[in-house]
């Protein structure tokens, strides 16, 4: 009995031993540390750039430039436009102006008569084309005043003077005539008359509403321009000169 229990306290203190040194070494001895990954290494990052906040008026910075941009560029347009309509459409010229134009530039071919009797014809024939609608320039002289008679757009002195006019230029323009320098400045003046007597329209005249005939005025003017004498006073020296 002692036997047993001297080997069961020996086995006893032997265990003790070993779950002392079991206990020492898990004192003693660290824990093996785990393997580090490369994720661990990367822990520390970059500062990041810093965020622009948004300005909520820029939107309309942007607007108000592109708005302002179209509104310049619709105004060039514009402008380019009324230019080029400007160019295109130019201001016309009335029949007289062009046919005195004409009667002015003829004037240098006064040397020439044939030259000069074809440019002042032409320039009167195109004038009465354009201010009457008379088909004048591609007719001859006889069927041109043969239609003329017709119309009621010049008075009858006008007309015989315009018959006179254009015969005189057809002797010189086709039958070889010479005449003197005096003569064609005599042709010049009598389109010049022409021209400047149917220039503008003849006002309308109306009867009064009375039916008592107009009352003619004082002046007259004659036929150089110049005003001539008051009626009355005329008549008066008439009278004293008959009592003289």
């Amino acid at each position: 009995m002692r036997l047993r229990s001297g080997v069961s306290s020996r086995h006893a203190s032997g265990a003790g031993c070993v779950d002392n040194m079991a206990s020492n070494s898990g004192i003693l001895i660290p824990p093996p540390a785990p393997p580090q990954t490369v994720a661990s290494t990367n822990d520390i990052r970059p500062i990041k750039p810093p965020v622009a906040v948004p300005n909520p008026w820029l939107w309309v910075f942007w607007t108000a430039g592109i708005l302002l941009t179209l509104a310049l560029i619709a105004a060039a347009v514009a402008v380019w436009r009324s230019k080029m309509k400007q160019r295109a459409i130019p201001v016309p010229v009335p029949p007289h102006v062009r046919a005195r134009q004409k009667l002015d530039a003829a004037l240098l071919l006064i040397g020439d008569a044939r030259a000069f009797c074809i440019a002042v014809s032409d320039a009167v024939r195109v004038y009465l084309e354009e201010r009457f609608q008379l088909r004048a320039p591609e007719r001859t002289t006889e069927e041109f005043l043969r239609d003329l008679q017709k119309t009621s757009v010049l008075m009858a002195q006008q007309k015989a003077s315009l018959a006179e006019f254009l015969e005189q230029c057809d002797l010189v323009k086709f039958a070889r005539f010479e005449p003197p320098e005096t003569m064609l400045r005599e042709l010049h003046e009598s389109a010049l008359r022409l021209i400047h007597e149917t220039q503008y329209e003849a006002p309308a005249t109306q009867p009064p509403p009375d039916g008592k005939p107009p009352i003619l005025p004082a002046f007259r003017e004659s036929s150089d321009g110049r005003s001539g004498e008051s009626e009355p006073k005329r008549s008066q020296q008439d009278a004293g000169g008959t009592l003289a």
